[in-house]
């Protein structure tokens, strides 16, 4: 064992800028106690705790972290008490806030500093494991002669940095020996249990705080993701990130060489900028699929395995008029792209704003779906209640909208009936196809938005009503209002929020909506998969129909083809690539897949293409396509 005097004059080599040989992180330490915070190593000191006032506040600051932090505390302690450890969890200025410890040693723990208010900050304390822990915010071990204190040589640290989901450090986790074996390599299983302990702790809080979002964790090898993982990551609805673990930050900074000690430059960002996969590939690795099926690469070319946990939904019993829903219900939106960035950011500022919003698209681009989303994410506990507005007969689109009172006319029931309008008090009404409303009902409706209240066909006593009004149209509203076959009142009474839907030809997102329709439409738990040559076929077709064509197509596949993977042969024969695909861009691949679901026919593939044979035939020399056979 080296003397207080060798030690003494070791730390004062090491300030001269000698090798003694010593671990940079020791090194580097005596030299702050030496130079920045002018420590005498000559001069013993008696451990410093602070008054029960300062440790009550320090506590307070502390609890919930604590609280959440518990149970790996203790778990951490039963596996090290019996090796005579002591467990001490300070806070960021190093003042021990929890401790665990064997009351029979209480005396010599107090005197050593190894107890509850004691503070181990470097100023104070000198080279230590949760001074330097909290300097260069990693797992370390200070054996003891690397303490610079004369007082603390006999003890052996060994403490590990607790990071916030925002990356800023948070506490700190220590366990330390009264007296230890001579070599420090005996203190590797105790660095390997507090780091462990502390990837639990870590992964515990952000569960905690991220209860909305969408939770990622990651392993190396798929039996430990539900075991050890070594990092995760919370990620909203519009894909961005919002939380991490310390393992999180690295893995994030590592895979576009960032730093991970400047957690602004993680935060916020779109997850897929860090992954070399869709918003919607990541949220589907559940349970779901296996865990060596959950193989996914980072931008910077490393393999690891990931499992989601998705969102929690609304605990019952909570109040109406929350958001804890609007997360989940903006991923369903579609995938991370600046187009579905921009359109789910303008969902969650208007959907607890109840304006009225009028939705404009083709037909078959997901209106409808939109409009649940938005009543989903504006928290309103009514109904949502769609109306059709083309596809009731003209004559009976009044007494369906607004009610009729009783005997209002032939046939009518005799209670008479509430109308949409009245179902979706509360929530809301969503009027599809509003461009088809006869102008009489236009009429009636634009009374019930201005007065808030609905007069039921034949009755003469009106009703008080409040929802939210959701209107969409394949055409566009204002022509019809010029055209004077839509009221110009009413359509101003609509539009206080416009939100357009792209066609599905322009979806930057259309491999996640593709994903998300496998999942649909999987059978038996089983796996949904395209062949190569499918995935080609789906991807350069026009899509006139838009998602509804798309889910159709899909359903069909899928209830042809055989061991889950859709082929060629299995899509609808209307799924033809157009000629000019082909012909821009050395489309090989386009080919192929044509030929493939023409089973090898030259002729048919010709037809389907609107080409005749001999130009098919050019093109397949051009693209080093064989003949079939």
């Amino acid at each position: 064992m080296m003397g207080f005097s060798d030690h003494i004059k070791e730390i004062e080599r090491v300030g001269q800028g000698s090798n003694t040989g010593r671990d940079a992180v020791v090194v580097a330490s005596w030299r702050r106690c030496l130079e920045t915070y002018q420590l005498d190593p000559a001069k013993a000191r008696e451990a410093v705790i602070v008054s029960e006032t300062r440790l009550r506040e320090h506590r307070q600051q502390a609890e919930d972290l604590v609280h959440i932090a518990r149970s790996g505390l203790e778990r951490l302690y039963r596996q090290v008490a019996e090796q005579n450890y002591v467990l001490l969890l300070s806070d960021r200025q190093g003042v021990t806030v929890e401790f665990l410890g064997d009351p029979s040693f209480n005396n010599n723990l107090r005197k050593a500093g190894l107890y509850l208010g004691s503070e181990w900050s470097e100023p104070r304390a000198g080279t230590c494991a949760v001074g330097a822990c909290i300097t260069t915010g990693e797992p370390l071990t200070i054996h003891q002669t690397d303490h610079f204190d004369i007082t603390h040589t006999p003890l052996s640290c060994t403490a590990a940095p607790i990071y916030d989901t925002q990356g800023s450090l948070a506490a700190v986790l220590d366990i330390s020996l009264l007296s230890s074996p001579i070599l420090k390599t005996s203190q590797n299983m105790a660095r390997h249990l507090v780091s462990s302990t502390v990837r639990r702790i870590e992964l515990a809080n952000l569960m905690a705080s991220s209860r909305h979002d969408l939770v990622l964790r990651f392993a190396g090898a798929p039996e430990f993701l539900d075991v050890d993982p070594e990092a995760a990551i919370a990620v909203d609805g519009a894909g961005r990130i919002t939380g991490m673990t310390h393992g999180g930050a690295k893995l994030l900074a590592g895979s576009r060489g960032l730093d991970w000690r400047r957690p602004e430059l993680l935060l916020g960002q779109l997850v897929t900028d860090f992954f070399e996969a869709e918003f919607g590939e990541l949220a589907s690795l559940t349970r779901a699929s296996l865990p060596q099926d959950r193989r996914i690469a980072l931008r910077g070319g490393a393999f690891l395995y990931a499992h989601a946990i998705e969102p929690q939904q609304r605990i019952a019993g909570q109040p109406a008029v929350r958001l804890p829903r609007a997360l989940p219900a903006l991923s369903r939106l579609g995938g991370a792209c600046p187009p579905m960035d921009s359109l789910r950011r303008k969902v969650m500022k208007l959907a607890p704003a109840r304006l009225p919003v009028l939705l404009q698209g083709q037909t078959g681009t997901g209106k409808e779906h939109l409009a649940r989303i938005i009543h989903e994410v504006s928290g309103v506990s009514g109904r949502f209640v769609a109306v059709n507005c083309a596809a009731i007969p003209e004559q009976l689109i009044e007494s369906e909208l607004f009610g009729y009172a009783p005997g209002a006319f032939t046939g009518a029931l005799a209670k008479g009936r509430k109308g949409l309008v009245e179902e979706a008090g509360g929530g809301t009404l969503f009027l599809d196809e509003i461009g088809d409303m006869p102008f009489a009902a236009q009429s009636r409706l634009l009374r019930v938005l201005a007065e808030g209240e609905v007069l039921p066909v034949g009755g003469s006593v009106p009703r008080k009503v409040s929802f939210r009004v959701i209107s969409a149209s394949h055409r566009p509203l204002a022509a019809l209002v010029a055209a004077g076959s839509f009221r110009e009142d009413l359509y101003y009474r609509l539009n206080a929020a416009v939100l357009p839907l792209p066609p599905l030809s322009e979806r930057e997102d259309f491999p996640w909506l593709l994903a998300r329709l496998l999942e649909k439409h999987a059978a038996g738990g089983r796996p949904l998969r395209l062949s190569p040559e499918a995935r080609v076929l789906l991807l350069a077709h026009s899509w006139p129909g838009n998602i509804r064509e798309l889910d159709n197509a899909i359903a069909f596949a899928a209830a042809l083809c055989e061991d889950g993977v859709i082929g060629v042969e299995d899509l609808p024969e209307q799924l033809t690539l157009s000629p000019h695909v082909i012909a821009e861009g050395n489309d090989g691949d386009g080919l192929r897949a044509m030929l493939s679901a023409c089973k090898g026919n030259v002729s048919e593939a010709a037809r389907r293409l609107g080409i005749d044979r001999t130009t098919l035939h050019r093109r397949m020399r051009r693209l080093g396509i064989g003949r079939p056979h």
